[in-house]
């Protein structure tokens, strides 16, 4: 329960910072993305504030040997870009470029009840769902 009540809590505080730095106003975005027209440059601000922040805590985490409340931690361990991996990017950036959202904020507008988000997470759903299927699919 308590890494239940842990979890909820970061996520809503993850949602607010979203919602409150304009991460979930797919025009925001698409207007950060322009760069070659109109470029609206505050979610570099806001990117630039999440990295800092995220760096000097990782430092600290990184420390520890381990985390509140789990045994272990689980760090990423694969080092290889490989064609999974650029092909994933891709695939996320063209969409995030397309819709205005990334999942973490798409996530958050659904609070909201924004059609678009309610449309892009069904979609984000799909696609996992293909993934999935195409990468157990026997070769």
């Amino acid at each position: 329960m308590k890494a239940f009540l842990l979890a909820a809590i970061a996520g809503a505080l993850f949602a607010i910072g979203l919602t409150v730095g304009g991460m979930t106003l797919p025009a925001k975005v698409i207007g950060f993305l322009d760069v070659g027209g109109a470029w609206d440059p505050q979610l570099a601000f806001v990117m630039a504030g999440a990295i800092a922040v995220y760096a000097l805590l990782l430092r600290v985490v990184r420390r520890r040997a381990a985390p509140l409340i789990a045994d272990r931690f689980h760090w990423p361990t694969a080092r290889a870009i490989d064609l999974r991996l650029a092909g994933g990017a891709a695939l996320f950036g063209v969409g995030w470029g397309l819709s205005g959202y990334c999942p973490g904020p798409a996530l958050a507008s659904l609070g909201g009840g924004a059609p678009s988000a309610i449309v892009f997470v069904a979609a984000m759903i799909g696609g996992s769902a293909l993934g999935r299927a195409v990468a157990r699919a026997p070769r």
